[in-house]
């Protein structure tokens, strides 16, 4: 595994599929901040059309609908729909994940716990999405909605510091120093 964090304004997402996942997949995507979704249902439900709004395409995506994207997520399509959707985005260099399919996936989606911009994660590589989950449900109780304002005050102290031409070093040292003054982490 490799983790990285994907700036939401640079993301074009494809959602394919429908039921729950689905859902669960736009409103991570919408969370994390990205507005470039479209979303291809061969069946929508109700909470699928209500979700997508007008982004909704009630079909499966052909190529050509995959062009500018680079994520796509998959869930609740049968097995060959599924490894058709992988195939054509991985064809076109397109990160792509497959609900409950791990060996369909460029990448596993972590547990996620968010307070402002401070983002905790838990994957284990899409082995045990309970366990993950877990482990996110620990963290809320260790992080709770008070480390939003921390990490507010902290970012304006650093860009004063890098304002005053201090060095990343030091920057790094007085980051610790706050930290360990105002007793977060122990």
């Amino acid at each position: 595994m490799y983790p990285i964090v994907l700036d939401p304004a640079r993301v074009r997402a494809v959602v394919v599929g429908g039921g729950g996942g689905a859902v669960r997949r736009i409103a991570g995507l919408e969370t994390a901040g990205i507005s470039h979704i479209r979303v291809f249902a061969p069946e929508p439900d109700a909470d699928i059309t209500a979700k997508a709004g007008a982004r909704l395409v009630a079909r499966l995506p052909g190529a050509e609908d995959l062009d500018g994207a680079n994520l796509v997520l998959v869930a609740g399509l049968e097995d060959g729909a599924a490894e058709a959707i992988a195939t054509a985005a991985r064809g076109a260099g397109i990160a792509v994940n497959v609900e409950d399919r791990p060996a369909l996936c460029d990448f596993h989606l972590p547990a996620t716990l968010r307070r402002g911009d401070l983002l905790l994660t838990a994957s284990t590589g899409g082995r045990s999405p309970g366990l993950a989950r877990a482990v996110r449900d620990h963290l809320d109780g260790i992080f709770g909605p008070q480390w939003a304002g921390r990490l507010d005050a902290l970012a304006e102290a650093r860009q004063g510091w890098r304002a005053e031409g201090v060095d990343s070093p030091t920057v790094a040292r007085r980051t610790q120093e706050w930290i360990d003054r105002e007793g977060w982490l122990g």
